[in-house]
């Protein structure tokens, strides 16, 4: 396990702050480094939760539940509150159990709005015409503009988080939703830039533009660019008048097909297959490998990874890392897809529940399964989640691309100690321990 170099703490949140500027080895207070550190990752929860309750609440959907949890949270980490560092992890373990009542919530927002995903095929490159690309996560602005849009004779594209968009019946049945542009959040300068097309970003994870694309790019809900036109109230007049003044795109499909839209409710009809399969020896080893992904070289570690999964493996994946492979064919077993889809960061609640779908049919627990997630955090959403894991008593868990910031030595420890966190090392040795590791479960299985 990497170990961190341990850093001050830096807080100045009230009128002792040491010099007038900031305590940076102990509170004046008597607040410590590592309370400190736990009281910012209880707001990185708080944070996480905040985006999908967002969501949710667009949709007229909320939880008076939620809501108590994220006051006390926000107040337990005023000056002079809570000094017991203990307190702060079960705190933090009831945000992550909390994370996945906000899932749920906007999952059943979705599903009760959009109905339930169906697996869908995914056109890549342009349709000749003009179009309009839509990234970020809320799904509420993209239906409010294909409504807009409808009989115009322009063409919605999805971007990043919004691939999932396609599985949902109330959004595919717009016929101008015509395919999935770039990758992730993380190519927005370079395709928008090449790109003659209008952007509505909504929600993070956005990029301030270059100038190629700045009078084309619009900010919808909480997501604010400076200089950049802010839509309010789901009005796309301006944008329906500026992607009108834009040449149209060529007729250049791309080769690559993306497949989304696999929900819990389709992958656990499929248990009985499944445990035949696993009962036979033709299903190995399941990994649920996805998260953020983020502007760094070390992220080719989970392509490598996918790549080189034996295979007679299967890999579900969420969220916007899973452009780092989702373009990989890994082909099907037995009519089993190698790679599974279960769409947005928050749609992690769909892997919790295929676990236990899972885990129910092989009369196991969860952490008896051969099953190893393998994540990549780049922000809030992603801890957040991390912790709902956590809260799950879920063990063994590979998380890369770096030791989150916040972690000390001190933190690093209970997470080792208590749950088996392992940072993410060499593809093929991390592949190597994970399978021979999961020999016992694997023939238990399949027994």
């Amino acid at each position: 396990m990497t170990t961190k170099t341990e850093t001050n703490m830096f807080c100045y949140q009230c009128s002792q702050a040491s010099r007038g500027t900031g305590c940076t080895t102990k509170g004046v207070c008597g607040k410590d480094e590592t309370l400190s550190r736990l009281q910012d990752n209880l707001m990185i929860i708080v944070q996480g939760m905040s985006a999908y309750l967002y969501h949710a609440r667009e949709l007229g959907y909320t939880d008076t539940e939620i809501d108590a949890f994220m006051e006390k949270a926000f107040y337990a980490t005023f000056t002079n509150v809570n000094f017991d560092p203990q307190n702060f992890v079960e705190m933090a373990l009831e945000g992550g159990e909390t994370v996945i009542k906000t899932m749920r919530l906007l999952k059943r927002a979705l599903l009760e709005t959009y109905g339930e995903p169906q697996p869908t095929e995914v056109q890549t490159g342009t349709v000749k015409g003009r179009g309009i690309v839509v990234t970020g996560h809320g799904l509420k602005v993209l239906e409010e503009l294909l409504k807009q849009t409808e009989g115009k004779g322009i063409n919605i594209y999805t971007h990043s988080e919004m691939l999932p968009a396609h599985g949902y019946p109330g959004l595919k049945k717009y016929k101008h939703l015509v395919g999935n542009l770039g990758s992730s959040w993380i190519d927005q300068r370079e395709l928008f830039a090449k790109t003659p097309v209008a952007i509505v970003a909504r929600s993070n994870c956005v990029v301030p533009p270059t100038a190629a694309y700045a009078d084309r790019i619009f900010t919808a809900g909480p997501t604010r660019l400076a200089d950049v036109t802010h839509i309010d109230d789901y009005d796309f007049s301006q944008v329906i008048e500026r992607v009108e003044t834009l040449p149209e795109l060529e007729d250049a499909p791309s080769e690559t097909i993306l497949t989304t839209g696999f929900s819990a409710s389709t992958v656990a009809s499929l248990k009985g297959k499944i445990k035949e399969l696993v009962q036979a020896g033709r299903i190995k080893h399941f990994f649920v490998v996805g998260g953020c992904d983020s502007p760094t070289d070390k992220l080719r570690y989970y392509r490598d990874f996918v790549e080189r999964l034996p295979k007679d493996t299967v890999v579900l994946t969420v969220g916007c890392g899973k452009f780092r492979f989702n373009d990989i064919e890994l082909g099907d077993i037995d009519g089993i897809p190698r790679l599974i889809d279960l769409g947005q960061c928050n749609d992690a609640i769909e892997a919790i529940d295929i676990a236990a779908a899972l885990a129910e049919a092989f009369d196991v627990e969860i952490n008896d399964l051969p099953l190893t997630l393998v994540l990549s955090w780049m922000e809030q959403k992603a801890i957040s989640i991390f912790w709902s894991l956590l809260a799950l008593g879920i063990k063994g868990i590979y998380l890369g691309p770096t030791v989150p910031a916040w972690v000390n030595d001190d933190i690093l420890k209970v997470l080792v100690d208590n749950y088996d966190i392992r940072m993410i090392g060499d593809p093929d040795s991390d592949i190597d321990t994970i399978l021979r590791r999961n020999t016992g479960d694997e023939e238990m299985m399949a027994g």
